[in-house]
């Protein structure tokens, strides 16, 4: 696993399996986030087969899959609701962990500075910039 801290509360990895889940609670997190489509992954690692093994290793699991068209302002919301409402840090993972980090940033426009979430993202090796006009926009959007 290549698990890259964004916040003390949100990390995100590349794609896992249900072998990887105990380290995962082990390691402090109590949710995971799959933000990978199951049309992307084999059928042993589809999201039925990641919950049933998430939740065996005691963890809470959340299917809320991604591509560039799915997400949407509602989905970002979701997903950022999903880390406001867990009690201890979530782990969100995908195809590298950019989906994750992408969804994350998007979460926090209008809450962060952007230069903050484009920096923050960048010290766990995700270069957003790309991202910084559609930051920017949802951050006027949201007042700040």
């Amino acid at each position: 696993m290549d698990i890259r801290k964004i916040t003390d509360s949100y990390s995100v990895t590349p794609q896992i399996t249900p072998e990887d889940l105990a380290a995962i609670r082990a390691a402090g997190f109590g949710t995971v986030i799959c933000n990978r489509p199951d049309s992307e992954v084999p059928a042993d690692l589809n999201a039925e087969t990641m919950r049933a093994a998430a939740q065996a290793a005691g963890l809470q699991f959340h299917d809320l899959p991604l591509t560039h068209d799915t997400m949407t302002p509602q989905r970002i919301a979701e997903q950022r609701a999903i880390c406001d409402d867990a009690d201890e840090p979530v782990l969100a993972y995908c195809a590298s962990g950019t989906r994750c980090t992408v969804v994350w940033a998007l979460g926090q426009a209008g809450q962060r500075a952007v230069d903050e979430i484009l920096s923050t993202a960048q010290a766990a090796g995700y270069d957003l910039a790309p991202l910084r006009p559609r930051l920017e926009e949802r951050s006027s959007q949201a007042g700040t």
